[in-house]
C-alpha cells in the first residue's frame, strides 16, 4: 500500500512538472506571437517609410540628413534578425521619424499637401497599431518572465533554457526626451 502511496506522489509530481514546462513553452510562443503582430505593422511602416520620404524630398530637397537618416534606420529595421535586433533598430527608426516631424513644421507648403497628408495619416495610424501591439507584446514579455523568475518554475526554466527575454520599450534616447519638458510655442 506505502508502494501505491508512493507512485502516485511521484506521479502527481511529474504531472505537475510537465504542466510547468507545458506553462513556459506556452509563454513563450505567446510572446513570439505577440512580436510577430508587431511585424505585421513595422512592414506596413516599412512600406509607407519611402513613400513620406520622397514626398518630403520634393519640398525640403535640402534637409537631405535627416531622410538620410530615416531611410539608413529603415533599412537598418528591415534587416535586423533577432527580436532584440528588431527592438533596438525599430527604436532607432522612431527617433529618426521623429526628427521627419520636427522638420515638417518648417514647411507650411507641405503639410497642406493632399498626399502627404494622407501618408501622414496612414503613418500615424500604423504607429498607434504598433503601440497597441507593443503593449500586448510587454504584457506576454512580462507575464514569461514572471513566469521564468518565480518559484518553482524557475526551477524547470533553468534547467531547461527558458531566460529573460526583452520588453519592447522607449530606448534611452527617447526615454531622455520624455524627461525633458514640452516646449509650447505659438
Amino acid at each position: 500500500m506505502a508502494f501505491i502511496i508512493f507512485l502516485v506522489i511521484i506521479g502527481i509530481i511529474v504531472l505537475w512538472l510537465i504542466s510547468l514546462y507545458n506553462r513556459l513553452v506556452s509563454l513563450r510562443n505567446r510572446r513570439l506571437n505577440a512580436f510577430a503582430d508587431i511585424d505585421v505593422q513595422l512592414r506596413q511602416r516599412h512600406d509607407l517609410v519611402p513613400q513620406i520620404v520622397e514626398t518630403v524630398k520634393g519640398y525640403a530637397g535640402h534637409e537631405r540628413e535627416v531622410l538620410t537618416k530615416i531611410t539608413e534606420a529603415r533599412s537598418a529595421a528591415m534587416s535586423a534578425k533577432s527580436i532584440d535586433d528588431k527592438i533596438v533598430a525599430e527604436q532607432q527608426l522612431t527617433s529618426a521619424l521623429q526628427g521627419l516631424k520636427v522638420q515638417v513644421e518648417a514647411y507650411p507648403d507641405l503639410k497642406a499637401n493632399q498626399n502627404f497628408l494622407q501618408l501622414q495619416e496612414e503613418l500615424s495610424d500604423i504607429e498607434n497599431k504598433l503601440a497597441a501591439s507593443r503593449r500586448f507584446f510587454n504584457a506576454a514579455t512580462t507575464e514569461y518572465n514572471n513566469a521564468v523568475e518565480t518559484f518553482p518554475s524557475n526551477l524547470i526554466a533553468s534547467n531547461f533554457g527558458f531566460k529573460r527575454e526583452v520588453i519592447f520599450d522607449l530606448g534611452a534616447e527617447r526615454r531622455e526626451k520624455m524627461d525633458e519638458p514640452p516646449k509650447i510655442q505659438f
